[in-house]
């Protein structure tokens, strides 16, 4: 069958994107599901800084590549194998596909699945290859999603079932924002009750931490940004104190306002600087959590002593450290509940043909998660 896409076909498009447009929307060949795969109808996808990474070349993938990673959809068919989705169940895409054999897996750590990264980092699904074409030749997947598309076929292990009552533009942030954000907050720190803490960045991954520390039962949240804007909803969304990344005290304030420094520190802007102000904004014997992906090669100086000295923790954190199938369930319950009001996190709806323009947002700051939909 045929599918509208967005493919990326080269690495040095400078902005604005919405003139360079580096995203081409084109009509491919998508091949049917095969063994252990599920075609879906992408009715959501959002815009994630993990797809900007992509455009921009801090993360380069093989070309061309179909982007998108976070997204929900309706499943139109399955192939062999697939026993548990039926046409029509609805679902929330998940980046990070699992074997469920290698060794993270049996560990009870996905998110770490050894196959899963190999074929991501080939533009490949984990079942291998690709199920997209142009003209005869292939067209890479992204994260084993490829979701700016009318319809994907990707692995089963790529999906989670949820119920039919959520509505499809909020629960596409499941896939990635809430995940990693949610996640990082309580799986990677396991933050306790009453616990302060830091999140630096306040995109659509830090402000899902930001909720997830106050679902956690966070006594004192501090939101640190260079958007007045974010800081703004950051306040309103429940952070006790917000700081401007742009004041040169900005370290010094969150320490003076938490006593010494904050239990624990969340680093979400994929900056170096931001995760060392988040290093230094951690109290003594506190965890320094980062779930930022700057550029391949990013190195950060860590003092030893200190590090030794005064029993500091630094962890990184991918895909908010989640079990997907137990994780994303959880979090919809809470979502329910009104403990995770994730729909906030919306800035925008687009069209597809509007993506290029959504990522001009994305790119200067204006927009915290915007979502395609079909």
């Amino acid at each position: 069958m045929k599918t509208r896409a967005a493919i990326l076909r080269r690495h040095d498009a400078a902005g604005p994107y919405a003139q360079t447009r580096p995203l081409e929307i084109a009509l491919v060949d998508l091949a049917p599901p095969g063994p252990g795969e599920i075609l879906v109808a992408i009715k959501a996808a959002g815009l994630c800084h993990s797809d900007l990474s992509v455009i921009n070349g801090d993360r380069p993938r093989p070309l061309p590549m179909a982007l998108g990673h976070e997204a929900a959809g309706v499943v139109e068919a399955v192939g062999e194998g697939v026993t548990d989705l039926v046409p029509g169940d609805h679902v929330v895409t998940v980046f990070m596909p699992n074997c469920g054999h290698c060794l993270p897996c049996a560990e009870g750590r996905p998110a770490l699945c050894e196959p899963g990264a190999a074929a991501n980092g080939a533009g490949a699904l984990v079942s291998g290859g690709s199920r997209l074409t142009e003209r005869g030749a292939p067209v890479h997947h992204h994260l084993g999603v490829s979701a700016f598309a009318e319809r994907a076929v990707m692995s089963r292990r790529s999906v989670v079932r949820i119920d039919s009552d959520i509505p499809l533009v909020e629960a596409a942030l499941f896939g990635c924002a809430v995940l990693t954000g949610v996640g990082a907050v309580v799986n990677t720190a396991r933050l306790g009750l009453g616990a302060s803490t830091a999140v630096i960045g306040l995109g659509g991954v830090g402000l899902a931490a930001l909720l997830g520390a106050r679902a956690a039962g966070a006594a004192r949240i501090v939101a640190v940004d260079l958007s007045p804007d974010k800081l703004a909803l950051a306040k309103d969304l429940g952070a006790t104190d917000i700081v401007d990344a742009r004041d040169a005290d900005c370290v010094e304030q969150v320490r003076a306002a938490t006593g010494g420094g904050v239990d624990f520190a969340f680093e979400m802007a994929g900056s170096i600087g931001a995760l060392a102000g988040a290093v230094d904004m951690t109290r003594r014997g506190g965890t320094t959590v980062t779930a930022g992906l700057p550029p391949p090669g990013a190195a950060l100086p860590v003092d030893i002593v200190r590090l030794v000295g005064e029993e500091r923790t630094l962890k990184g954190s991918y895909m908010g450290s989640c079990v997907p199938s137990r994780d994303i369930p959880r979090y919809i319950q809470l979502y329910r509940e009104g403990r995770l009001p994730v729909q906030r996190l919306l800035s925008a709806t687009l069209t597809l043909d509007e993506i290029n323009m959504g990522f001009d947002r994305l790119h200067d700051g204006s927009a915290v998660r915007q979502v395609v939909t079909f």
